[in-house]
């Protein structure tokens, strides 16, 4: 049974497990978060320059916070396992609309007490919750996220957006969840962040576009790899939107999560036709810069 602490500060019991948390403006979401890892006693809020609360109320609950300007999400990352010393050989990943159940607390817990244990990260699945319900078939569950690690043997790859740690050794699954509440700061914030995703991925897209197709990718083992494969070819499908509509409804059967599910395929099915306007405007940008190119070199 896992003995928790209702304050950090009172850490008489703690689990030798780091938690890394990167926040900008979360004072909504930050307190839920700390509370489902306070077993740890090194937290590290590592923040974009926040200019609510968050800091402080990291800081009265015991979590160490550090600052750095905001780049890009690969880089922020990368940054925060550079630049902080962790205590602890273990490290658990969340974001601050993230939290834990006991169940993966319980697992987590047994794996920092092993002497020699044969894998360097684990992934989590996660819960999506949208209007108050855990929307699985709308969220593509079960989907597997690295997200625990020995932070010694892992590096963070550059990339703009949806960011993937590289771990020396083996990875295994494991049976808990961390739980998601995409929505807590309101639809309007949850339309203006993937807003900004769409512009990054859309920019990782078109670089990806000019490369040469992996097949062999498509019967991977690592569910991440099929995914980032998966997503490749999406880059390639000129009807983007109307592909994610169809797939989460006909094949996923979304609307079997109810009116969450419904809305939220609506919404994420926006959100590639985002991508993709974004990914056209890069298209034709690059198609009218290499013509002035070459009619200069003509000259």
């Amino acid at each position: 049974m896992i003995l928790k602490k209702q304050d950090l500060h009172e850490h008489e019991v703690s689990l030798n497990i780091s938690v890394l948390i990167l926040t900008f403006n979360e004072e909504i979401n930050i307190l839920r978060c700390l509370s489902s890892v306070a077993w740890s006693d090194d937290i590290l809020v590592f923040d974009s320059g926040s200019t609510d609360r968050t800091a402080m109320l990291a800081q009265s609950k015991g979590a160490n916070v550090l600052t750095r300007k905001f780049d890009n999400y690969g880089s922020q990352r990368q940054a925060a396992l550079q630049q902080y010393h962790f205590k602890h050989t273990w490290l658990l990943i969340l974001d601050a609309d993230e939290c834990v159940d006991e169940t993966l607390a319980e697992e987590m817990q047994a794996i920092s007490t092993e002497v020699t244990c044969p894998f360097s990260g684990f992934r989590i699945r996660r819960k999506d919750y949208f209007l108050d319900r855990w929307i699985p078939r709308a969220t593509l569950y079960p989907t597997y996220f690295l997200r625990f690690f020995k932070h010694a043997q892992a590096r963070y790859e550059s990339r703009l957006v949806h960011e993937h740690p590289m771990v020396d050794g083996a990875v295994g699954n494991l049976k808990g969840h961390i739980l998601h509440f995409p929505f807590n700061k309101g639809l309007g914030s949850w339309i203006e962040k993937h807003r900004n995703y769409a512009q990054l991925e859309a920019q990782e897209g078109f670089k990806i576009s000019k490369q040469r197709i992996d097949w062999k990718n498509l019967l991977n083992p690592d569910p991440f790899q099929r995914r980032r494969f998966l997503k490749s070819l999406s880059y390639r499908v000129p009807i983007r939107r109307t592909a994610r509509l169809f797939y989460m409804f006909l094949i996923r059967l979304t609307f079997l999560d109810g009116w969450p599910g419904i809305k939220y395929t609506l919404m994420i099915s926006q959100y590639e036709g985002w991508i993709q306007e974004e990914f056209k405007r890069l298209q034709k940008h690059s198609s009218s810069l290499n013509q002035a190119t070459s009619n200069f070199m003509k000259k």
